[in-house]
């Protein structure tokens, strides 16, 4: 798998998958927190659908997660760092312009990304909401990151709530470096994000039954012009909808002109 360097010399990894040529604008993916590209893109179908379009698709493996380096040190992931890391690999794969996907946390990347990268020239985000336009992430009504962190490093893992279980569970599944994550978590800082920065043609996709996506229609009001879709199913179910991947598509296709 290629790797590149990114801005503070962390050896990130991506996975391209080449389109037919019908496309102009490549899609860059990025996954949600204790994911990867495998566990977001390509076991739902999402890369499959964008390939079969025509699309060229990179996938960016974050920082503490899948085959990239995963450092322990929480000052690793403070501040913009992860959105600095989307712009380090557009850079090394001298990419001009750029259609950007991002899921949860990746969500959270892809729009700091969009606010300040001008190469990103069409947006879609799934699993955030409200929670993006109320504190500036993840919605700490339903986790906050200091649950999660706890329920990475416990060794009672069967006595965590719902909320934090659920990341536990895909952390254990997928293998991941816990440490690495509770590092992720412990760096998310509430921020005000300035979605009136965003001007590039956005969609909005959320599970209607996601509570990390509630409100997604506050989400879409904050961005001129997006579009709220919704398909069915939770915050791990929404993705695996064959709905997700034909909206997301379907949108894609539109704006590739």
């Amino acid at each position: 798998m290629p790797t590149f360097a990114s801005f503070d010399g962390l050896q990130l990894n991506f996975t391209q998958w080449d389109g037919d040529g019908s496309r102009r604008r490549p899609v860059v993916l990025q996954h949600g927190f204790a994911a990867d590209t495998n566990a977001n893109w390509m076991g739902p179908g999402v890369v499959a659908a964008l390939t079969a379009a025509g699309f060229t698709v990179i996938s960016l493996d974050a920082r503490g997660h899948g085959r990239s380096e995963k450092p322990h040190e929480e000052s690793r992931y403070s501040d913009d760092t992860m959105a600095h890391d989307v712009s380090a690999l557009l850079d090394f794969l001298e990419l001009d312009e750029v259609s950007l996907v991002g899921y949860s946390m990746g969500a959270i990347i892809a729009l700091g990304v969009t606010a300040v990268d001008k190469r990103v020239r069409c947006l879609a985000t799934g699993g955030v909401g409200s929670g993006i336009v109320d504190f500036g992430g993840v919605d700490t009504r339903v986790v906050t990151p200091e649950q999660i962190s706890a329920a990475l490093l416990t060794d009672e893992p069967h006595s965590l709530p719902p909320a934090s279980a659920a990341f536990r569970v895909l952390a254990d599944m997928l293998g991941a470096d816990r440490q690495a994550l509770a590092a992720v978590a412990r760096a998310a800082r509430p921020t005000q994000m300035d979605l009136t920065a965003i001007t590039v043609p956005t969609l909005v996709l959320a599970g209607d039954q996601d509570p990390l996506a509630a409100e997604p229609e506050r989400l879409a009001a904050a961005i001129a012009g997006a579009r709220l879709i919704r398909v069915p199913g939770d915050h791990l179910a929404a993705i695996m909808s064959p709905e997700f991947s034909r909206a997301l598509v379907d949108f894609l296709v539109a704006q590739d002109v």
